[in-house]
């Protein structure tokens, strides 16, 4: 019997240590989508389509973070993003374009998207196609897989995309099969 209860014991261990393992893999994939458009603004431009990071980063943000900007400090940094643009359009900087539509897309998407796509298999497979289609667009852009690697800025973006591509597959894998 004391068998069989540290047996379960163990079992809901490794279940607990899977859980955390997914959560932190979801922290790391939206670290790595902040992180591939931080690179895009920046001189380590890429020919990667970069708007394809925001429902990524919508659908992959740990919940606690998803929820404090989906509240009212999501509404007043949108309110003063949209009044920026609005009102004062040369005072509006290009690389805020992303993260104000992001920021947008967070506090007024339905709540469809936000509880129920966002924590099902459809959100999970939506991220893996997203960062699926970057390794292939970022490898076709730089001519073959090796070339990724071993070019200027190929190696930090490369990683980055391979980084979004754990997250999804890690949850199919665990959660979904």
């Amino acid at each position: 019997m004391a068998f069989l209860a540290m047996k379960n014991y163990q079992i809901k261990g490794l279940a607990f240590r899977t859980l955390m393992l997914g959560s932190d893999l979801k922290i790391l994939a939206s670290l790595a989508a902040i992180y591939l458009l931080i690179l895009d603004r920046t001189n380590w431009r890429t020919k990667m389509s970069t708007s394809l990071l925001v429902p990524y980063i919508f659908l992959s943000l740990p919940s606690e973070l998803f929820y404090l900007l989906r509240g009212d400090i999501g509404k007043w940094i949108a309110f003063i993003a949209v009044v920026l643009r609005l009102f004062f359009p040369r005072h509006f900087p290009d690389w805020l374009e992303i993260p104000g539509s992001l920021i947008l897309l967070l506090v007024v998407a339905p709540g469809f998207f936000a509880n129920t796509i966002r924590n099902d298999v459809i959100g999970v497979f939506i991220c893996l196609v997203i960062a699926c289609y970057l390794l292939q667009e970022h490898i076709k852009a730089s001519g073959s897989f090796r070339n990724c690697l071993t070019t200027n800025h190929g190696l930090s973006n490369t990683v980055g995309i391979i980084l979004l591509l754990v997250y999804p597959i890690w949850c199919m894998l665990t959660d979904y099969l």
